[in-house]
């Protein structure tokens, strides 16, 4: 692997095209935040702005004036998006609604996944700008998310309390996250505590180690219901989690739990590679049964963007050729199909043969987060490596 040419890459694609398009096109100066309906050459086809979006978007920018320059422009966009969230974003009791118009009236009801990227992006910014409003902010919402996690609903909430108990990995997988992410520009031992203790129920409960394969819902026990949500495995959240677990333990110095997540990520890639087409399968069932999601055998960008980033961390941790062949075969795979070389950024949904279903670039899923982050983390992590 040409470490030294693929950091090169890497590095030209977030500063100079991906990075680029959001700058470009999200922006909004007139009412605050960010439009992440984006059409293939960046025009908005819808207003509604989402939180976690503009969480993520601010995280994103404000990541890239803190760890890659301090570019001025930078800054100040990410300045939009998080006085936009503390001037609209909340409901009465602090919790961040999943979605607001243009202006910032509110649309849908408070989101657990608003109320997590909103504290992270609204940490980094604090860390960017010196701005304490925001880390009071981040660390306002940080204790209503353990709160809630606390004492979190069943997350297979369409079913009658109490009929199929199930737990959600998401929930865990988001903390590790989001506690890493915290750590990193505030000083409170409650992250890592509250890290490691999310990071050890996912080995505990969804890393099953006899499969080799990372579930996303359980019984409480671990065991694995004959039901659609029992068999599910999600390799793109599960390569996430992955290299979540592995920043993890480096981070809160757990050797285990690097260990454990390197072991179990060969198996995920090799189950949710598509041996005709190529690509990452976006949903699966664990015993080949018909999956629940009609729109399982697609492509999507965040799949591959993180798995990028999961086997170059796991190539870090054990300098094991196989992952090095992994980054190549994912590498190819990714700047073959998702890039767009005439407006710049990835498109986000390919169908199995690999060709564009949507040529959206941002909408109510997909914004200024998953693409710059693999791309950034894929390049800083390259050029960590010695030439091989």
């Amino acid at each position: 692997m040409d470490t030294a040419r693929h950091a090169d890459f890497y590095q030209t694609m977030l500063l100079e095209d991906v990075l680029r398009f959001w700058l470009d096109h999200s922006l909004d100066r007139e009412h605050g935040g960010y439009l992440t309906c984006l059409d293939r050459a960046g025009r908005v086809y819808d207003t509604d702005k989402f939180l976690w979006l503009q969480g993520r978007q601010v995280w994103t920018l404000a990541k890239m004036y803190r760890c890659v320059r301090p570019e001025a422009t930078w800054l100040e966009a990410a300045r939009i998006g998080a006085e936009f969230l503390r001037d609209h974003g909340r409901d009465e009791a602090g919790r961040f609604y999943f979605s607001l118009d243009r202006a910032g009236r509110p649309l849908t009801r408070p989101c657990i996944f608003s109320d997590c990227f909103c504290a992270m992006g609204l940490a980094e910014y604090a860390a960017a700008a010196g701005a304490d409003w925001a880390r009071e902010l981040a660390m306002q919402t940080y204790r209503n998310i353990q709160a809630w996690m606390g004492s979190k609903p069943d997350p297979q909430s369409r079913y009658i309390g109490g009929a199929r108990p199930m737990e959600s990995m998401v929930y865990d997988m988001i903390n590790v996250n989001l506690s890493l992410e915290l750590a990193a520009t505030i000083d409170d031992p409650a992250f890592r505590r509250s890290g490691l203790t999310s990071a050890e129920r996912i080995l505990r409960l969804f890393v099953d180690r006899g499969e080799g394969l990372v579930f996303e819902h359980v019984r409480p026990d671990g065991s694995h219901p004959d039901t659609f949500a029992g068999r599910l495995i999600t390799p793109g959240h599960a390569l996430e989690c992955l290299w979540f677990l592995i920043e993890g333990g480096a981070a809160w110095e757990r050797p285990d739990v690097v260990a454990a997540a390197v072991e179990a990520m060969p198996n995920v890639l090799q189950f949710g590679w598509d041996g005709e087409h190529g690509g990452l399968f976006y949903f699966m069932d664990a015993r080949g049964k018909p999956p629940e999601q009609l729109e399982w055998d697609q492509k999507l960008w965040w799949v591959h963007g993180e798995a990028m980033v999961a086997v170059l961390l796991a190539y870090k941790h054990t300098r094991r050729a196989e992952f090095a062949r992994w980054f190549e075969r994912l590498h190819d795979y990714a700047w073959g199909h998702f890039h767009d070389g005439e407006h710049g950024e990835w498109f986000g949904y390919l169908n199995r043969a690999g060709d564009v279903l949507l040529d959206l670039k941002g909408g109510k899923w997909k914004g200024c987060f998953h693409v710059p982050r693999s791309i950034w983390l894929c390049w800083k992590i390259l050029e960590e490596l010695d030439p091989v």
